[in-house]
């Protein structure tokens, strides 16, 4: 986005950032624990998964050796978006949250189609399963999962990195008791087709809670309005401010999955209101839709025509 300032040199302009003000606390040791417990729960399940012949095992450590390298990447991620600024990335690398989610969620999505494949060839070719060996391998899922999901539920609302954490462990404990379920009912009733059904189940639960994570990732990358925020309710607070006549090239967008930004024009022909209410917008924006990252530019003559007046001009 280019603002050719040149041509307003009479107008005055007011940015005002919080840096960090809605980064979540630290979850360094929670990525450390939450990837050493699942790589250690990774081998048991595949040890197991083979000697029980138990495809449900084997798609669930599938799965969680997605999530470890979830996990891995958004680690990174977080790690980065603390980097300050450079010459050359203006805003420091928030942006991998953002990259980070998405591919997360794209990861997930190749890990389901797997499962998917390997679950609907053995409905038609069910094998013997050591059903005893399933149930108590896959409780000790619920254990390990729920304890991870535990370590990211503090920031869950403030971060789609960590929410996405947070849901992946959960799912997974959702979907080892699952688990636990088709090998109990294949003690009881023989019936082999439960595991590759409760595969298929995993996979529909996986699709389920990545979709979100997807839509809202992808809507983030492409610097869109996060959906936490109502742009228009955005434009009205703007263009109800005392001597403000009109508001335009007005543009909201995320600089990463905890930062939100903004840019506009304040049309103010009384003339400029100073910086102390600019510095009050800033704070407001704030307060009010959780902006941190305001750039305002005041224009105080409403016949000079602004080129990025219309609406279609970006």
């Amino acid at each position: 986005m280019s603002h050719d300032h040149h041509e307003h040199d009479h107008h005055e302009h007011e940015h005002h950032g919080r840096g960090h003000a809605h980064q979540p606390a630290g979850f360094g040791r929670a990525f450390a624990v939450g990837i050493a417990l699942n790589t250690a729960f990774i081998v048991v399940e595949i040890v197991f998964g083979l000697l029980s012949n138990s495809v449900a095992l084997l798609a669930d450590a599938g799965h969680n050796l997605s999530d470890v390298f979830g996990l891995a990447i958004a680690w990174v991620a977080s790690t980065l978006s603390k980097r300050p600024p450079s010459t050359r990335f203006t805003y420091g690398l928030r942006g991998t949250s953002i990259l980070a989610a998405l591919a997360n969620a794209v990861l997930l999505l190749v890990a389901v189609g797997a499962i998917a494949w390997e679950a609907v060839q053995r409905l038609w070719q069910a094998e013997p399963v050591a059903g005893t060996t399933v149930i108590v391998v896959a409780a000790i899922g619920i254990v390990i999962n729920g304890a991870t999901a535990l370590l990211f539920a503090s920031g869950r609302k403030g971060d789609i990195n960590i929410r996405g954490a947070f849901l992946h462990m959960a799912a997974d404990a959702a979907v080892s008791a699952g688990v636990v379920v088709a090998g109990l009912g294949i003690v009881a009733t023989g019936w082999l087709w439960l595991d590759p059904l409760a595969s298929l189940a995993i996979a529909i639960v996986i699709v389920w809670g990545t979709w979100g994570l997807l839509r809202d990732s992808a809507i983030m990358s492409l610097a869109a309005v996060p959906p936490a925020i109502d742009r228009h309710a955005v434009e009205n607070y703007l263009a109800g401010l005392p001597g403000v006549t009109a508001v335009h090239d007005l543009h909201i967008w995320a600089m990463s999955t905890t930062e939100t930004a903004l840019t506009g024009h304040l049309v103010i022909p009384q003339g400029h209101p100073g910086d102390a209410f600019l510095l009050r917008v800033c704070d407001e924006l704030h307060g009010k839709f959780h902006i941190g990252h305001a750039t305002l530019q005041v224009e105080t003559s409403a016949d000079a025509a602004c080129r990025l007046s219309s609406a279609d001009v970006v």
